[in-house]
């Protein structure tokens, strides 16, 4: 098989392999890494927290902004940071959350 000059061989290769490379490639790897905890939010801390929360952002600094219902909410959340961090941070793949930053929903 005739190798182009890129170094791809041509063959066919898993779509997932293709986006990995693409992104690392892009400087967005880390950015995507960061983004998992968005999703996985409600099953990490459960459903009543999860129901006056809304995660937004995982800055660079590992900086997890949180959206919060109500001030009481907030207050209660801000004395559990450290409980939510670790118990984040033990279903992480890469790139721990370093604190969150609570900000009420408007």
């Amino acid at each position: 098989m005739r190798r182009r000059r890129d170094g791809e061989t041509g063959r066919p290769r898993a779509i997932a392999d293709a986006l990995e490379e693409m992104l690392r490639l892009r400087g967005l790897d880390d950015d995507v890494a960061r983004a998992w905890v968005l999703e996985t939010w409600a099953e990490l801390v459960g459903p009543q927290i999860a129901a006056v929360t809304e995660p937004r952002l995982v800055a660079e600094d590992g900086t997890l902004v949180v959206g919060v219902r109500t001030h009481g909410w907030m207050t209660e959340l801000a004395m559990m940071e450290r409980t939510l961090v670790a118990k984040v941070n033990a279903a992480a793949p890469k790139n721990p959350v370093r604190r969150i930053r609570w900000e009420l929903q408007r």
